[in-house]
């Protein structure tokens, strides 16, 4: 399998959510500079060249000085050829006119942006560093400068958010000159601030009623809009589908680098050493950081198939899938497809089997249906 999609990740934050468990440190005196020779370091033992798909997160990469994200794209362009979509992370506030064009100059051209929500209230309560006013003004800068793609992040179930307020950020969103939506209902997560407050008795959760109602609504809202749903939590105008997550989804194979990154090549799944300075010092040593890595078994590969392929409003493909595994879908998974199916959580038209509207409600529950005993 030819591996034609990179991740890189950008460690580093102005400032840290409340409710993020990403791998992340707050940038000020951090080993900035070194990191990102680290990076080029890693990068250069790539053995593919030619890419499909750069994708660059985080943390956050427009945290970055100018002269350190010139240094990092300059390295991009040098050891990879990007032929199709390549996406930057960016922070609405941090996103000036001068690195939006510095990104555009360097052949990036699609922007998602962690906006999360449009009332001031809940911004401050997430921790986040921007104002509803930098939001419009980050999205002229990108338009500005000529970026084809620009896409939002959206949060719901939030502590002290109504269906109300998540609505009139949806259609805030909506009315921008943006063309892709991503949409997720918060999960609290061991180690972030958010679930800290939560075991004090200091964060007061909407209920799951409210966060399925949430869901349903953005659903709906979106299937009337010039958006249309390709993934559980992703909404696209035409021809603006993320095509690096796409390669998560169908799960492809891609590099990932840089602290705490995961990859998938040559049939191994490989997750990076988390602490930057650890990181660090594995490069300087040997080239590589690699913590943990495991190669799938067959059962596994099947598993992810299913409830990776499942996300997405296509499905899973049951032609694809017997090409794959020399066996067909029926064989190893019938009994599942069809309780799922009678239990109006699954649909099969021709060759794919996907969720219904009930079933991208309780996915998760679904795709647990898909694990195999070894």
């Amino acid at each position: 399998m030819v591996v034609k999609s990179a991740y890189i990740h950008i460690p580093f934050c102005v400032r840290i959510c409340t409710y993020c468990d990403f791998n992340k440190y707050f940038i000020q005196n951090q080993p900035v500079d070194d990191y990102i020779d680290a990076l080029i370091n890693e990068m250069s033992l790539a053995k593919t060249r030619n890419l499909e798909t750069m994708y660059v997160g985080g943390g956050t990469p427009t945290a970055l000085s100018i002269k350190q994200l010139e240094k990092l794209l300059k390295a991009i362009n040098e050891m990879f050829n990007i032929n199709g979509e390549y996406t930057f992370e960016a922070n609405p506030d941090e996103l000036t006119a001068e690195k939006v064009q510095l990104l555009k100059n360097y052949g990036v051209n699609r922007i998602s942006m962690g906006v999360q929500t449009f009332n001031p209230e809940l911004l401050k309560l997430l921790g986040r560093t921007h104002q509803t006013s930098d939001i419009y003004q980050a999205v002229d800068n990108a338009t500005t400068a000529g970026i084809e793609s620009i896409s939002l992040d959206l949060m719901y179930h939030l502590p002290k958010q109504s269906l109300e307020d998540f609505a009139d950020s949806l259609e805030m969103a909506l009315k921008m000159n943006i063309n892709h939506i991503s949409s997720y209902g918060l999960i609290l997560e061991p180690k972030t601030q958010f679930y800290n407050m939560y075991r004090k008795g200091n964060l007061k959760l909407p209920n799951e009623d409210l966060g399925a109602e949430m869901y349903q609504f953005l659903m709906s809202r979106m299937n009337a809009s010039s958006f249309h749903q390709y993934e559980i939590s992703n909404f696209a105008k035409d021809g603006f589908e993320s095509e690096h997550n796409k390669v998560y989804w169908l799960n492809e194979e891609y590099y990932g680098f840089g602290a705490g990154a995961s990859g998938y090549v040559n049939g191994e799944r490989y997750t990076n050493i988390n602490p930057v300075n650890h990181y660090i010092k594995a490069i300087k040593n040997d080239g590589k950081a690699i913590l943990t890595s495991n190669v799938p078994t067959l059962n596994e590969k099947m598993e992810e198939e299913m409830f990776l392929g499942l996300r997405m409003n296509q499905g899973v493909n049951g032609q694809r899938f017997a090409e794959k595994f020399n066996q067909s879908m029926d064989n190893i998974f019938g009994q599942t497809i069809e309780r799922l199916k009678n239990n109006g959580l699954l649909v099969e038209e021709g060759n794919f089997i996907k969720l219904t509207n009930r079933g991208k409600v309780i996915g998760n529950e679904v795709f647990e249906a898909f694990l195999l005993n070894e």
